[in-house]
């Protein structure tokens, strides 16, 4: 899914570019007010993990291979507007240090892998989390359904993007079936790992999850009903 420099039009890099740039900014405000002192600490690690998580790739079909994008788990775990800059921030060091991705399609991966990914997630999660019940084996479950589906959508948008300005003329018919064929493949595993990940966390400590707070009760203070010896 990361896009190398030259696979886009000037415009269409340009104007992802700026899209991305305003949904972090916004991100970057909603996300100071979703983080708590527990979930803070959350954001970094869920980086580090999406970081060592996407270098690594698993065999998809016909000699091609996929890899964790992460946008969903991250939606999860620390919230939609904060997974938008954990995975802005892993592929920002990612086209720095490794150049996985191009430094001019910044903004359109920042787009396909985090941003379309952690909003896209997150709907299909809070939509599934409403009709089941508030349980620890529906946040697992919501989490996997929403990271599968999170991962073609990404892949048709990038289809779209590509049909107002790919470098190289192809039909739109054959992208999005190349894309998305691909890729619901892509989204098993990434559900697969998502449900995994999410089980493990929520299984001990609910408190650490966005997705679950609900599932951890407030504390009550209580006075001291003890009396000393007479």
């Amino acid at each position: 899914m990361h896009v190398p420099d030259g696979f886009f039009n000037a415009a269409t890099s340009v104007g992802a570019g700026v899209f991305t740039a305003g949904t972090l900014g916004v991100s970057l405000r909603k996300a100071a007010n979703d983080l708590t002192d527990r979930l803070t600490p959350m954001a970094g690690l869920v980086s580090a993990f999406v970081f060592a998580l996407q270098m690594l790739n698993f065999p998809v079909a016909s000699g091609t291979s996929g890899h964790l994008l992460g946008g969903a788990l991250a939606a999860v775990l620390v919230g939609p507007w904060t997974a938008c800059l954990c995975i802005a921030v892993v592929l920002l060091v990612q086209g720095l240090l490794f150049a996985d991705g191009g430094l001019t399609a910044y903004g359109l991966n920042v787009l396909l892998i985090g941003i379309v990914p952690a909003f896209v997630g997150w709907g299909v999660f809070r939509t599934v989390r409403s009709v089941a019940p508030a349980t620890k084996a529906t946040v697992v479950a919501a989490s996997g359904i929403a990271a599968f589906v999170s991962v073609p959508v990404a892949a048709a948008v990038f289809a779209v993007l590509y049909g107002i300005g790919g470098a190289v003329d192809l039909s739109f018919g054959t992208v999005l079936g190349a894309m998305v064929g691909v890729h619901v493949l892509v989204g098993i595993g990434e559900a697969l790992i998502t449900a995994a990940v999410i089980s493990a966390v929520v299984g001990v400590r609910p408190d650490l999850v966005y997705g679950a707070q609900d599932l951890t009760p407030e504390l009550e203070l209580r006075p001291s009903t003890t009396t000393g010896a007479a």
